[in-house]
């Protein structure tokens, strides 16, 4: 079977007359384009040119098969075009919403390995407490943990369970043990605050009375994370994010009530824009390559 470099010879040699030009115009030796015109004679077991001293002249076979060629070239030439347009359209800024917490965790290896095959797409990353309003154009897309999202127009996928569960840092372990029921919780000392994580975080501890354990509160989601890293105390986590630290411990397994989904978001106006399906396709592929290892 030819390729399309036996064509592209074909035509060099047909419109010059010499293997010689033809090797010149494509830029490889005079010998790889005779080698292809004998490889695209014999796959097509046409006799293409008569190898005359003056140069190659093209039979009567040749010349109707011409034609042909020139049609192929140009609908090669039109792919090209077609790709080169839609990789511009690719490229660009897509702003990305996460929580400051998976933001400094999980997203960094993410996001470099997606600067490396795409190069001409640009990240802007926002780890706003709040959510940002897709529909409002507040982002192209988000990485949530919540059971449902709720917002008009929004599409995407779960990618994984992420339960909250109570954390502890090994080194945490090995001086005050870990609690081996939630009757032994307020025994231990709770790390408190996380910025936007708090509201539900603190809720977790008036629900099971732990709210006189908290001895320190941060007010960003990775100075709680450093207080459990630094065996402070406990804390609550996300499982997706906490489970790969390897520093932390899961003290108990998470209630039914504190099981929550990671979802990859954007608005259903801009799953089909070339340079955000290029995001989205990437982080799902990741995100779900990290759930299952």
């Amino acid at each position: 079977m030819y390729d399309w470099n036996d064509l592209k010879a074909f035509l060099a040699v047909a419109e010059s007359g010499s293997t010689l030009s033809a090797a010149q115009a494509l830029r490889v030796s005079q010998t790889t384009v005779a080698r292809r015109i004998a490889a695209l004679e014999e796959a097509t077991g046409l006799n293409l040119f008569e190898r005359r001293q003056a140069g190659y002249a093209l039979t009567p076979v040749g010349e109707a098969m011409v034609g042909h060629a020139l049609t192929v070239r140009d609908a090669a030439d039109r792919f090209g075009e077609a790709a080169g347009a839609r990789s511009r359209d690719a490229g660009g800024t897509v702003s990305l919403t996460a929580m400051e917490i998976f933001a400094v965790t999980v997203l960094p290896p993410i996001l470099r390995d997606l600067r490396a095959a795409h190069p001409d797409i640009h990240i802007r990353l926002d780890t706003a407490d709040e959510a940002r309003d897709l529909a409002a154009g507040a982002a192209d897309i988000a990485i949530r943990s919540s059971k449902q999202p709720s917002g008009a127009g929004l599409v995407g996928r779960r990618i994984a369970d992420n339960p909250w569960s109570v954390y502890c840092s090994r080194d945490y372990a090995d001086r005050h043990g870990i609690p081996h029921g939630r009757e032994e919780l307020a025994a231990h000392p709770f790390i408190g605050g996380g910025g936007g994580v708090w509201e539900p975080y603190q809720a977790w501890l008036r629900r099971h009375g732990l709210e006189e354990s908290v001895v320190m509160q941060y007010d960003s989601a990775s100075g709680l994370l450093a207080g459990v890293r630094a065996g402070m105390g406990l804390s609550v986590l996300p499982a997706f994010l906490a489970d790969r630290e390897p520093d932390l411990i899961r003290c108990l397994p998470p209630m039914a009530e504190d099981i929550t989904g990671l979802w990859l978001l954007t608005h259903e106006r801009l799953r089909h824009v070339p340079r955000v399906r290029t995001v989205l396709d990437f982080l799902a592929a990741a995100l779900t390559k990290m759930a299952r290892d």
